[in-house]
């Protein structure tokens, strides 16, 4: 069996040093074998395994379903209902991200439209995140015109209220 240094097993597997240590010590890895002069020394399983999680991460699995996913991969006998139902698990968490992004993206652009983006102080952007009532005037109302009482939207976890 030939073994490699942490520098090699992180250019085999596409993952950082720093991140192999942090791997090993949440225990999604197991502790390195070590040299004499306390290398850590890897082989082509442990560099398998750091793929199989880096491609995991890449995907937007936490921590925890990697290390559900790694008990399944390693469980040779394990049903693959498992394996699905944790996937769709995490896309349903996917879908649930994108409509808060959606939302997000939907408000910040309400708050630029009715930002004038000029020379005057006022902003509703940077009122709005202040928790204050945003302006009401909309973009192209000339200075000093009085609101035309429409509120802007509101900012909380990324929905608008």
């Amino acid at each position: 069996m030939s073994f490699m240094n942490i520098g090699r097993a992180a250019e085999a597997s596409g993952v950082s040093a720093k991140m192999i240590r942090h791997y090993e010590s949440v225990a999604l890895l197991p502790g390195a074998v070590r040299t004499e002069a306390g290398y850590r020394q890897y082989d082509e399983k442990d560099v398998h395994t750091l793929r199989f999680i880096r491609r995991s991460r890449d995907l937007g699995f936490s921590l925890d379903e990697i290390r559900g996913l790694l008990s399944l991969w390693q469980d040779k006998e394990r049903s693959s209902r498992q394996v699905k139902a944790l996937a769709q698990g995490h896309i349903e968490d996917l879908d649930r991200k994108v409509r808060e992004l959606v939302a997000m993206k939907a408000t910040l652009e309400k708050l630029v439209h009715c930002c004038h983006g000029d020379e005057r102080p006022g902003c509703p952007i940077l009122e709005e995140l202040a928790g204050g009532t945003p302006a009401d005037t909309p973009a192209d109302t000339p200075p000093g015109a009085p609101p035309v009482g429409r509120r802007g939207p509101a900012i909380q976890r990324g929905t608008r209220t």
